[in-house]
């Protein structure tokens, strides 16, 4: 595996005065490209990105990998029913304009497809194209059930140790592949050290509220008409787990149906959601790049 791509912290101000974060990976030697904004998953944060925003920044391309509030080291929100992708994609429009960027790539893993999605409806122009990993305009009700399982529960991580266990718990059906190391790795991605020295998930339990408050429909609407409108004006890649219980094989096939331009990549043998450094998503990823400006 190659080295950790270095990065710079960068913080931004949302509209209701959170500080917010996002790790910035500066692009390579050559011509300017269109950056690429990165935008993780419910309960997950930028270090999802670390290996492929590394790879995309070594081709030349900026990468902003960020943490949507109330998650990794942005605030956490004041009023919890803020946590919702309309409000996140106005972050990241926020975003865009303290780092002067008018029109980039998004690559949303899950949640962060959504968000993508929603940021198409709420200024169209500033998505260039779109990456969606293991995500689309609709969900299936198995993944969503198991999402709510664990979504703001509080957890019993007294060690490091149990924090990799408790990452296997909730994700070794993604990733059976996975060994003891994959799973201390994953876990140092989802915890952060707490004031105690016991690791500690890294969000704000209260995401879960807005998902309380309006059932299913909160976690996942009914976005096909955002999708439509992304697929049909700009490139896009859709990238699924072979296994994933959250976007279906029938749900693939519908966008592609709605959107025979699109291109469309499965990765064997892992489910919800591709990590982005399987050979077969890193190629797919850098085939699509390497077409845009």
């Amino acid at each position: 595996m190659s080295e950790p791509q270095p990065y710079a912290e960068r913080r931004w101000t949302s509209h209701d005065g959170l500080s917010l974060y996002a790790r910035d990976y500066g692009g390579g030697d050559g011509p300017a490209k269109l950056p690429v904004i990165t935008i993780h998953g419910l309960t997950r944060n930028s270090a999802d990105f670390d290996h492929i925003a590394g790879l995309i920044a070594r081709s030349g391309r900026r990468v902003l990998a960020v943490d949507v509030r109330g998650r990794g080291q942005s605030d956490r929100a004041t009023d919890p029913m803020t946590y919702q992708p309309p409000v996140y994609a106005k972050d990241v429009l926020t975003l865009l304009v303290a780092a002067g960027i008018t029109r980039a790539v998004f690559l949303g893993t899950s949640m962060g497809g959504l968000i993508t999605m929603a940021l198409t409806a709420l200024k169209s122009r500033v998505v260039a194209a779109a990456i969606l990993n293991d995500i689309g305009p609709e969900v299936d009700k198995a993944g969503l059930a198991r999402i709510a399982s664990y979504s703001g529960k509080p957890v019993d991580t007294p060690t490091w140790s149990a924090a990799a266990a408790y990452a296997r718990e909730i994700n070794g059906v993604a990733f059976p592949h996975y060994a003891d190391a994959d799973w201390d790795a994953f876990a140092r991605r989802i915890f952060r050290e707490g004031t105690e020295g016991s690791p500690v998930l890294n969000y704000d339990p209260d995401i879960s509220v807005p998902i309380k408050a309006g059932g299913a429909k909160a976690l996942a609407p009914n976005l096909w008409p955002y999708f439509r409108r992304l697929a049909k004006k700009r490139p896009t890649l859709l990238i699924r787990g072979e296994t994933s219980d959250l976007l279906s094989a029938d749900i693939a096939q519908r966008m592609q149906k709605a959107a025979p331009s699109m291109r469309y990549v499965e990765v064997p043998g892992v489910g919800h959601a591709p990590m982005l450094d399987e050979p077969v998503a890193k190629s797919e990823i850098f085939e699509f790049l390497r077409d845009l400006p």
